[in-house]
């Protein structure tokens, strides 16, 4: 198979933090800790199953995952959803589901295909409260007035047992929290001033409340589901974050993007909320008037176009075409706005104020509408509407021919937005410039965009792990189908499996494809392990690995069937928390009910496994460093090390129970300590400095600040706020710690002294933001920014917290772009910078002495030997330094790799391991040696090297 490389858009989102995708049933809560992928607790009793079934245990639960080969009568009156759990409730041995009543599985929708196809989809809820990712199907024939049962399939969660529904942490504490949570995320890479012009300070971020979750952790954990949204502090991008704030401790135990973007630039999405402008008045359908106009697209190819005409006569870009007269729905169907100059935070989940369709005083529409991207988007969404219904009788995106807004030409901060996203009710389209035009001018992009909204309508597939990865190659999948099939494009063309190759101004096609169906990509060689926090855990990077086999599967079994097999897939077996595995028996279970011979599913089978998608593929992953604990399931939540001990947060082994301290040998010998009360709280954040440790406990009401002896000794409460905190760092006296305010998008430093009891603040003014902490010998180093008359200025900064005085170090105040971590060592002060945003994105690595003297650099901002640094951790003896590339490829060098430099700077950098997941958290102990969470394996673990590998 042919190879071009995987592309993604060209400004890079930030990738670090958080915990690795974990793989199996359930991807997203493997990767959050949530859920240990381990094998089942009980396999389902199929002692009642046909004999020509064939029923696969689900992980962690007594319902199987899959049942197929059915043919069991159920209810033949009363509501599709009704029979449904009626056959669940009568086969308990089967399917161990205990309540089977409407308010223990809540109708999801039910959707009618052709010959009688009934599926249902029947969300979980445990005592009325809905379960994240808690979804089964069951799926019937309807003929002749009888119902038949043919298999089901799905997550429900058989081990939940929760004490008390009731919260003890209120919906304004869980926001707050929410919101630092967020905010805390935003941070932790460079601090970098506003742009010029723009006021530090503002508002930036709001949350609201969804409702009461319960996370399938262990036994169950109880959260308030919480939607931040807003502006990123950093790049002003628009921000939706889904946040999960455990509701007895008020701890975020969980957070990622919804945003399901074409390219991976974005951060927020997710909605259901939003509507057309106010004002517009919806047409009843006896006033439905279809014009035929006329434009050009990108390509120069002239094409018809629906439009209608006002009682001005003006002609708009609403097409009243495509809904029948007996719609519930009122009104134009499908209908493209002119979104151009308008902000993309306004549009992500919401409408920009006074926004109206293109409008024109002709029926042809001329250069102005070609080059805004208004008539591809407007054509092409009728396109993708046409080919789910000629090919499935699917009507619309949410398959009842509801509304489909598409608003092209956002722009962000006033620059270019090159990208286009799906935000729950309509589709935004990113203005282009340079080498990219508006992103509606490639079909594959719109194709690609409304997918994702098939996709919320059916399987729901939770936009983060590999989850997440089948949702981008479903959406990859048919937004290609969709183009080749526009445009009559054959498969066989060289370029046919290449997305957003048609973006470009100047570039080949090949040169400007994000990505590429047929680029070979296989688990064994190309799978990353990446965190959920970057690209949402890998939805883009490892998504070509799905859709790759899908692609191969259509090339030998061809369109028709492959999309019929995908589609049934989709729409019929697949559930939200899905993984490679489950997504590739979902496809040969469909094609089995779609009648493949023998032959073709060997095909399907063989497809997958082409692209290393067996069951166990995981296991196969290798790596370079020693493991000192595996599969450490927390979210977010740090490492740290000093003097031969290092202090993590981790939960038991089936997670069920709130973060706990641990502390251990940073040899690997020994057995790890537990060190914090099991007290239903989550303690996190740990840090240590050989001797003690000291973490922060989240309780409902308040944050407590413990420390106790790494050896024998008892655990004091030294402190406590009711603020937000995070990044805690311990040596001696002085424990310093990060407090996000939750509303300006600032951080501020603060620091209690664990044997006075003294609690400051490093700089006492709100308008200055401080962060990027270390702690040595009495004094702390942080990154500052802070406001003078001609703009915001960066700068280094340590505190002698004895005598309070503060000393600069020497960073050229009126030319540095952005300051990052700083460590403090027995002589000096390393911290990061970046002089010269013109770059590609380097940073140098830079010390001095405690007062300042002495300043040299060790990596250089550009150049040999220069990094992407982006966080970096010492000892005496040498500094590790996290990169993270600005990439326009994703391979496996543009994620967070560490490298590592003598004290001096002496040798340069060489990698410390060759590990190809990602590497964070890093946490430098003695000498050389260094501990950081790996996600290479698709778990995140705690490994070590004690020297670098060199070069990889």
């Amino acid at each position: 198979m042919r190879s071009a490389g995987r592309r993604r858009s060209a400004t890079a989102r930030k990738r670090h933090g958080g915990t690795s995708v974990a793989q199996g049933t359930a991807a997203l809560l493997a990767a959050a800790g949530l859920l240990v992928t381990a094998v089942p607790a009980a396999h389902a009793d199929t002692a009642t199953a046909a004999t020509t079934s064939d029923v696969t245990p689900g992980a962690g639960t007594d319902t199987p995952s899959l049942v197929t080969g059915l043919h069991e009568e159920a209810a033949a009156t009363g509501s599709a959803a009704d029979a449904a759990r009626g056959h669940l409730g009568a086969r308990k041995g089967r399917y161990h589901i205990a309540d089977t009543s409407a308010k223990g599985l809540a109708s999801a929708g039910t959707t009618t295909e052709k010959g009688g196809k009934e599926t249902v989809r029947l969300q979980q809820k445990y005592q009325g409260v809905p379960v994240l990712g808690g979804q089964y199907v069951v799926r019937m024939t309807a003929k002749d007035g009888r119902r038949t049962v043919t298999g089901t399939s799905g997550s429900y969660f058989t081990g939940l047992k929760l004490d008390s529904l009731a919260p003890k942490v209120s919906e304004k504490t869980a926001i707050e929290r929410a919101i630092g949570a967020v905010t805390a995320q935003q941070g932790d890479g460079l601090l970098r001033a506003p742009a010029k012009g723009e006021k530090a300070g503002k508002a930036r971020l709001a949350g609201e409340e969804r409702g009461l979750t319960i996370l399938p952790r262990g036994t169950g954990v109880l959260t308030r589901h919480i939607t931040v949204t807003g502006v990123g502090a950093a790049d002003g991008t628009p921000v939706r974050q889904e946040v999960y704030v455990d509701a007895r401790s008020g701890f975020p135990v969980l957070q990622y993007s919804g945003i399901e973007t074409f390219g991976t630039t974005g951060t927020a999405t997710g909605s259901t909320e939003g509507a057309p402008p106010a004002g517009e008045a919806a047409t009843s359908a006896a006033d439905q008037l279809v014009v035929k106009g006329t434009g050009v697209r990108y390509n120069g190819e002239k094409t018809e176009l629906n439009l209608y005409k006002d009682t001005k006569g003006v002609y708009e870009t609403i097409d009243y075409s495509k809904r029948p007269a007996d719609s519930p729905y009122n009104g134009e169907m499908i209908a493209t706005y002119d979104a151009r100059g308008r902000d993309v935070s306004t549009a992500s989940g919401a409408w920009p104020s006074g926004i109206k369709t293109f409008q024109s005083a002709t029926t042809d529409l001329g250069e102005d509408y070609t080059d805004s991207g208004a008539v591809d988007a407007h054509w092409a969404a009728g396109k993708v509407y046409d080919y789910y219904k000629n090919h499935f009788g699917r009507s619309g995106i949410d398959g009842k021919d509801g509304y489909v807004y598409s608003l092209v030409g956002v722009t962000s901060n006033g620059q270019p937005y090159d990208n286009a996203f799906w935000d729950g009710t309509k589709m935004v389209y990113g203005q282009g410039s340079g080498d990219y035009r508006t992103f509606s001018a490639d079909t594959d992009v719109v194709g690609h965009e409304m997918t994702h909204g098939v996709t919320e309508h059916t399987a729901g597939l939770v936009y983060a792990g590999q989850s997440g990865a089948m949702n981008e190659a479903i959406s990859d999948y048919f937004g290609n189908a969709i183009d080749l099939e526009a445009n009559h494009q054959s498969m066989d063309d060289p370029d046919a499996g290449l997305l957003g190759e048609d973006l470009c101004t100047t570039k080949s096609p090949r040169e400007c494809a994000l990505r590429d169906l047929n680029d070979g990509a296989t688990t064994s060689k190309d799978f990353i392990g990446v965190t959920y926090r970057g690209d949402n855990g890998g939805v883009h990077l490892n998504s070509t690995i799905f859709s790759g086999a899908l692609w191969d599967m259509r090339q030998d079994l061809g369109g028709d069937l492959a999309d019929r097999i995908v589609y049934r897939a989709l729409s019929a077996y697949m559930t939200p928390l899905d993984g490679f595995t489950e997504g590739r028996a979902a496809v040969v279970a469909a094609a089995q009910e779609l009648g493949a011979t023998k032959a073709q599913l060997k095909t399907v089978k063989t497809s997958f496994d082409a692209h290393g998608i067996v069951p166990g593929w995981e296991k196969a992953l290798g790596v370079d460093t020693d493991t000192i604990l595996s599969k450490v399931n927390v979210a977010g939540t740090g490492v740290s090390a000093g003097n031969g001990t290092y202090a993590l947060s981790r939960s038991n082994e089936d997670g069920s129970e709130p973060y706990s301290v641990w502390v251990g040998n940073t040899s690997g010998k020994g057995t790890p300590v537990q060190k914090s009360p099991n007290n239903g709280n989550y303690n996190v954040y740990a840090t240590t400095d050989g001797k003690n440790v000291a973490w922060a406990e989240f309780a409902s009401t308040a944050v407590y600040f413990h420390v106790r002896p790494v050896g024998s000794g008892v655990d004091k409460v030294v402190g406590g706020t009711a603020a937000n905190v995070s990044g805690l760092v311990l040596n001696g006296d002085i424990l310093a710690y990060t407090v996000p305010d939750p509303y300006y998008g600032l951080q501020h430093v603060w620091y209690l002294n664990i044997r006075t009891g003294e609690i400051k603040q490093v700089n006492n003014s709100y308008v200055v933001a401080t962060a990027l902490a270390s702690v040595r010998d009495g004094r702390i180093a942080y990154a500052k920014m802070w406001p003078e008359s001609d703009g915001y200025k960066l700068g280094v900064e340590v505190l002698d917290t004895a005598t309070g005085k503060t000393t600069p170090m020497p960073v050229d105040k009126s030319t540095t772009a952005g300051v990052g971590q700083t460590a403090l060592t027995d002589d000096g002060v390393t911290w990061i910078e970046d002089d010269d945003i013109t770059d590609s994105g380097q940073a140098a690595v830079r010390r001095a002495a405690l007062d300042g003297s002495g300043p040299a650099t060790l990596t250089p901002e550009s150049g040999d030997g220069s990094l992407y640094a982006y966080s970096l951790t010492a000892s005496d003896d040498a500094v590790t330094v996290t990169t993270l590339p600005p990439a326009t490829t994703w391979a496996n060098d543009t994620l967070p790799k560490l490298y590592q430099v003598a004290s001096d700077g002496t040798g340069g950098a060489q990698r410390v391991s060759c590990d190809r997941g990602d590497q964070v958290y890093a946490a430098a102990d003695s000498g050389q040696r260094v501990l950081w969470l790996d996600g290479t394996t698709g778990y995140t673990n705690l490994v070590k090297r004690d020297r670098p590998a060199g070069r990889c």
